[in-house]
């Protein structure tokens, strides 16, 4: 039923919501990777951020040399953060906008771009691509976040 909050037990069998919740899984796992990727970059690069970290390389002085930063593992560091940011507020606006009982096509719309969004801006943030590419691609993902907060809004508030 298009315009209408969906009830707690039609979730299972709600499109809108089946949509919602692949997408989220998608863009979860991706944030999640954004993990493994720094794991991996700190080892490659041999830079810790805790002394207990290093503790593989060497005891006292031989280990303090790896307590240090790294261009590559903060770029990794930095479009992980950008998702926490990012990712975090789509997932509870995206569940009020599933809930919100809107057109499966136009919420597919809305879950796809962000998505595909998301993916971008971290192939742009790693690569790294030339700016406009990354701020662009934040910028997509941004704005249908915000087309989404409208929509609960404008549903709940009968704005």
């Amino acid at each position: 039923r298009t315009g209408e909050m969906a009830k707690l037990t039609q979730l299972i069998d709600n499109e809108v919501f089946q949509a919602y919740a692949t997408y989220a899984a998608i863009v979860l796992l991706k944030m999640m990777l954004m993990s493994l990727i720094t794991a991996y970059f700190r080892i490659r690069r041999k830079a810790f951020a805790n002394p207990e970290d290093t503790a593989s390389f060497g005891k006292g002085e031989s280990a303090k040399k790896y307590l240090r930063t790294d261009v590559d593992v903060e770029r990794v560091r930095r479009g992980h953060l950008n998702d926490l940011e990012n990712i975090v507020p789509f997932l509870g606006i995206g569940l009020l906008y599933a809930l919100s009982g809107p057109e499966l096509s136009t919420a597919l719309l809305h879950f796809r771009i962000f998505a595909g969004a998301r993916i971008f801006h971290t192939i742009a943030y790693l690569t790294p691509l030339p700016q406009p590419g990354r701020g662009l691609s934040w910028a997509v993902g941004y704005v249908v976040t915000i087309s989404m907060a409208y929509k609960v809004l404008k549903t709940g508030l009968n704005l």
